[in-house]
């Protein structure tokens, strides 16, 4: 028996199994983002390596990881590939779910099959505003269930085995667990973002879907309220930025490091030994450093509310403030970052075999995935005013307050 199998694995076990992984990764990182060649073999490699089971206790096949843990394998992941994280992150919140679970035959058959396949999502659809209802139906069709809707960004979900989507039964809010490969799925690699291109974050169409009983999620699933999900998720999204942070910083040292060519008036021959190159390069690791601190200060409040099966309300709201303070913390420091890079050296620094400007653009989209105007707003009214943070929220058509009130 070895000692993964023993007991839950330590971070240099870890590193042990997955650094060289995200090594082979990285080294294709540029041609994937020239190419724009979504990375199916990279997951490939994730996947039969158990990555999706990180926190899966070690009884059930897994490497029983603590969530400060999962985020650091993360964080390294994104310096890899920032697009992987993020395919991945409802696949994490998915497996957190089954953990919180009562125990039974369900739940120790999904953390088995979580250990060699990988969930993806289609929640999101255009032009709803309501956050408890959905287009996307489920309805009865004799001693059947039969899924019908259309799903924006549905990141990851064509690197997946099985997709959560969200859907309206009757007036409720389910979850739905879907094959990928099910008869009605389609799925489009349509995602034009100029950044986060390789994170399959298309369209999902699906038509008259059969959906046995026991792969409704509900009901209520994922309803309004306090929970752990929303800063966990978010939180998947500051640790692709850590690692853009990283990434940035190891960049710009390795073009430093090969320059030879320097400028008449600067303070030194080559530019790694120029004293105002080096002050860049101590800024980018500064704010990489800071990044990942930021990002292992709240894993480490969620590692506390998840052992204590995420029901105690205050410590929901700890974690949620905690995940939003942090974002503001880090998008100011990445996104500066991003752009300092470029000062370390002259035109040859943007040519377009270095790619060095995909950091930017993965960092600027990211962040908007949800907008900092909106969290920093939300901080200040619960701190002054005691507001509830907006745990679960939707990008739609808004109406009339009087109107949705019908």
């Amino acid at each position: 028996m070895t000692s993964l199998e023993a007991k839950s694995a330590t971070d240099a076990e870890l590193d042990a199994v997955f650094g060289p992984i995200f090594d082979r990764i990285a080294q294709g990182a540029v041609a994937r983002e020239t190419d724009r060649r979504l990375p199916f073999e990279e997951v490939g490699w994730l996947r039969e390596a158990k990555f999706g089971a990180l926190r899966v206790p070690v009884e059930f096949g897994g490497y029983g990881a603590t969530v400060r843990q999962l985020f650091r394998q993360l964080i390294e992941l994104a310096a890899a590939e920032s697009n992987l994280p993020q395919a991945l992150r409802v696949h994490f919140s998915f497996v957190e779910d089954q953990l919180l679970a009562e125990p039974g035959p369900s739940r120790e058959q999904w953390l088995r099959t979580v250990t060699s396949t990988l969930v993806g999502n289609a929640i999101t659809e255009p032009g709803v505003g309501a956050v408890d209802r959905y287009r996307t139906r489920l309805t009865r069709d004799g001693d059947r269930w039969l899924l019908n809707g259309v799903k924006y960004y549905s990141t990851g979900s064509q690197y997946a085995d099985y997709i959560l989507a969200a859907a309206d039964r009757d007036g409720e809010r389910v979850g739905v667990l879907v094959d990928a490969n099910a008869e009605g799925v389609r799925q489009h690699d349509d995602w034009d973002g100029f950044g986060q291109r390789l994170t399959a974050s298309g369209t999902t169409e699906f038509t008259d879907v059969v959906v046995a009983e026991e792969r409704i999620l509900g009901p209520g699933y994922g309803a309004p309220g306090p929970t752990y999900a929303t800063s966990y998720l978010q939180l998947v999204q500051l640790a692709v930025l850590a690692g853009i942070a990283r990434r940035a910083e190891l960049d710009a040292r390795d073009w430093v490091a090969g320059r030879t060519r320097s400028y008449s008036h600067s303070a030194a021959g080559v530019p790694r030994e120029d004293p105002l190159v080096q002050q860049v390069i101590g800024r980018l690791s500064a704010a990489a450093f800071a990044a990942e601190s930021s990002v292992l200060a709240v894993a480490d409040v969620l590692d506390e509310v998840l052992a204590d099966g995420a029901k105690d309300e205050k410590s929901l709201v700890a974690a949620e403030l905690a995940a939003a303070q942090a974002q503001l913390a880090v998008i100011d420091l990445v996104l500066p970052a991003t752009t300092l890079l470029f000062e370390v050296g002259g035109a040859s620094v943007v040519s377009e075999r270095q790619r060095l400007d995909r950091h930017w653009r993965n960092a600027r989209t990211i962040s908007v995935h949800n907008p900092a105007i909106q969290k920093a707003r939300a901080i200040g009214d619960h701190l002054l005013n005691g507001a509830e943070l907006p745990f679960a929220w939707s990008a739609g058509e808004r109406k009339p307050a009087a109107e949705a009130q019908q």
